[in-house]
């Protein structure tokens, strides 16, 4: 077996006379630097999740309304958004050992911050640092399938990185459950932030695009220009703001069950407070499961329209079911949310889709694009059910109720009635060939 050097700093090539060292696509250092970008990605994403198990404690720790705690998750979601747009596009302009390594220290930053806020203004203030930072971190690890591992794998390594993500957010919603058990939350956000430390030195010294990023030395204005170029060209297409709407309504509501609402609404179903719990993990689960066949699916058939209609299908009618049919058993709830999640994962070919329909270069920009309109969306599904419930406390309701319930969940039902509209009206975009594996 051959001998393999990993070089202990990525900038040490500029020290050595001849052209930039290049790396083959594939084989063990590819798989090295995809995983320490899927493990950022774990991060941020066992993070995020977390506060969907934190936030009662935190509420009481501050004393903050509900309205407050669906503020705080969206807020981080609508900087993550805004954000998103300028993070591929530096991905694509600058490569990934120039922005990855600075995105983790930002999330670590914002972690600590989290983990010793005392007050509301603190609390906003470690989203949109943790925000700043995380805005590479998914279509970062999608970018480095991508150039590690070619294009025509790109749809499989990116579903690859949904799986890792969804399966670590499935179960580090029971750990941290546990941890809390056993240590306070800032305690706890503590040693995450430690744990990033840990991440950020990795990212420092192995995060590198397989050839390096040629670099045109210009200036601030004009490399800003580049990047508000590179956004309009993938703005302009058509195709790719019909996938960015698919994903920002499927995702949305997603991320709004995941994180905040899915164990309230098993609690109001009649669910314990575990079982209850359970929920959110179980929607994880199921994203994770759908991630691992259903873009091979999509390769096979050589479509990506007929399973993105068939996953918008079974979203919408499991979204129905949990919001306007009471009464069932709680383990066939809790087997909708698991089906919901894996039909959930038909999202990831939005990426595919658009992906299929710009230039290589600017696939990084096509990623950030989609999964940027999919984060403002999301921001709003997480919010708007608070809002809504808030509104009929404050006129004299006793107590949210089914009625209630319904009433909140209806932007996240529309939201899916929305994808599926969609993915009728879409059109196929699977290339003909696949020949982008040298791009």
């Amino acid at each position: 077996m051959a001998h393999i050097h990993f070089k202990p700093w990525p900038y040490a090539d500029k020290h050595f006379a001849g052209p930039p060292k290049t790396y083959a696509l594939g084989g063990a250092r590819a798989w090295w630097v995809w995983a320490l970008s899927v493990l950022f990605v774990l991060y941020l994403f066992s993070v995020q999740t977390g506060y969907s198990v934190v936030n009662p404690s935190i509420q009481g720790d501050l004393q903050l309304s509900i309205q407050q705690i669906s503020a705080v998750a969206a807020i981080y979601t609508w900087v993550f958004a805004v954000c998103q747009f300028f993070g591929g596009a530096l991905l694509d302009r600058l490569g990934a050992h120039k922005v990855l390594p600075i995105s983790v220290v930002l999330v670590t930053a914002g972690v600590f911050l989290f983990a010793n806020a005392h007050s509301y203004a603190t609390l906003i203030l470690s989203q949109f640092v943790m925000a700043v930072g995380a805005c590479t971190g998914f279509v970062g690890a999608g970018y480095i399938g991508g150039q590690w591992f070619g294009m025509a794998k790109f749809s499989f390594m990116f579903g690859l990185v949904q799986f890792c993500a969804a399966l670590s957010s499935a179960f580090s919603v029971n750990a941290l459950q546990f941890a809390l058990g056993q240590v306070a939350w800032r305690s706890l956000f503590n040693y995450v932030g430690i744990a990033g430390i840990v991440l950020a030195v990795l990212a420092f010294v192995y995060l590198r695009n397989p050839r390096p990023v040629e670099s045109t030395h210009e200036g601030v204005g004009a490399f800003f220009k580049s990047v508000m170029s590179a956004l309009s060209a993938v703005a302009k297409n058509g195709h790719v703001w019909i996938q960015a709407l698919i994903c920002a309504a499927e995702f949305g509501a997603l991320l709004a069950l995941g994180v905040v609402w899915a164990p309230k609404l098993m609690a109001i179903r009649g669910a314990a407070p575990d079982t209850a719990a359970l929920s959110a993990s179980l929607l994880w689960l199921g994203l994770a499961a759908g991630c691992l066949f259903i873009p091979a699916w999509s390769d096979r058939i050589r479509k990506r329209k007929l399973p993105i209609l068939a996953g918008s299908i079974v979203q919408l009618a499991c979204a129905l079911i949990l919001v306007y049919v009471p009464g069932l058993p709680i383990g066939v709830d809790m087997a909708i949310c698991f089906l919901f999640g894996v039909a959930n994962a038909v999202h990831m070919l939005t990426f595919s889709s658009a992906a299929d329909v710009v230039p290589p270069q600017l696939i990084g920009t096509s990623a950030a694009f989609v999964n940027g309109i999919g984060f403002i969306f999301g921001g709003i599904l997480i919010a708007r059910p608070g809002a809504r419930i808030a509104t009929g406390l404050e006129a004299g309701i006793e107590r949210v109720s089914m009625d209630m319930v319904q009433y909140a969940a209806r932007p996240i039902v529309l939201a899916l009635v929305l994808a599926l509209i969609l993915s009728f009206v879409m059109r196929e975009s699977y290339p003909a060939q696949q020949n982008r594996d040298s791009s």
